[in-house]
């Protein structure tokens, strides 16, 4: 977190260096931010290795993301597969007619039919949520009210470097913009937690059987723990987009995008109950 803060502030830092103003700075970052929203989707899929797959080569894959996205009354997404141990999923793309649903083939071999559809409703409802493009704008916020306490104090003259007058210093301004982006990066994993809950909930509600979901949850936890640790290290900067995440050490789980999945699942049990006794 704190290398992450380091690099925007030599980032913004070099932009101020070469003359660009606030504006400047402001208008680069919103590029970067569109930029990431237009292409999160193909460099998704890169980052995993996966293919766009054919109706051809897995029938069942796309008849069933075909049927749920009816339900969802969404258009039916692009399907992706990508060959690897992990077994997860993802959704992406920054629209509900470009988004792409991605499976591993670990996810196929280890889910029955009915939790498969549990997980691929879940990331339907991601898409309806359009969850790509609201955490792009929560981050690019975020970014933009660093910029603006980090780097408002310098264009409006306040380096405090004794002129007599009563503006801060400097090391001032620095603090402030650290704690102003540890608040917006903790927030933004909060908000990422909350549409993590709204997405299972939406799955659940798709298929009309939240214990698949759960049950898929569990199955897919569980197997987190037998992937060899290479897999999981060339896959961790996916963590974001995965339907389970992987988390290793307090850090991680301190940080983490998704909530706990013993938290998931109870709130799928409740929502079962909730839809048997309605």
């Amino acid at each position: 977190m704190v290398l992450l803060g380091v690099l925007y502030v030599f980032f913004i830092g070099a932009l101020a260096t070469a003359g660009i103003g606030l504006l400047g700075i402001v208008v680069v970052m919103g590029l970067f931010s569109f930029a990431q929203l237009f292409f999160s989707d193909k460099l998704a899929l890169r980052s995993m290795g996966a293919h766009v797959a054919d109706e051809d080569e897995y029938p069942e894959l796309h008849d069933s993301v075909g049927r749920l996205a009816q339900q969802a009354d969404l258009p039916k997404p692009q399907v992706a597969v990508a060959d690897s141990q992990v077994p997860n999923a993802f959704a992406t793309g920054r629209s509900k007619s470009s988004a792409t649903v991605c499976v591993t083939t670990g996810i196929m071999e280890t889910l029955d039919q009915d939790e498969l559809e549990g997980v691929l409703a879940h990331e339907l409802a991601h898409i309806k949520n359009r969850d790509v493009m609201v955490m792009t704008i929560a981050s690019f916020l975020s970014t933009i009210a660093f910029i603006i306490v980090r780097w408002g104090w310098l264009f409006s003259g306040g380096h405090g470097h004794g002129r007599g007058n009563n503006q801060a210093p400097i090391w001032v301004a620095i603090l402030i913009s650290l704690v102003v982006w540890i608040v917006s990066f903790l927030l933004i994993r909060a908000l990422s937690r909350y549409r993590e809950y709204s997405a299972d909930r939406g799955g659940a509600i798709i298929t009309g059987q939240p214990s698949a979901l759960a049950s898929a949850l569990m199955k897919i936890s569980g197997r987190m723990d037998k992937v060899p640790k290479d897999d999981l290290r060339e896959q961790a900067e996916m963590n974001a987009f995965f339907i389970i995440p992987i988390t290793k050490g307090f850090i991680g789980n301190l940080f983490r995008t998704h909530p706990q999945t013993e938290k998931r699942i109870e709130r799928l049990q409740e929502l079962e109950r909730e839809m048997e006794t309605a």
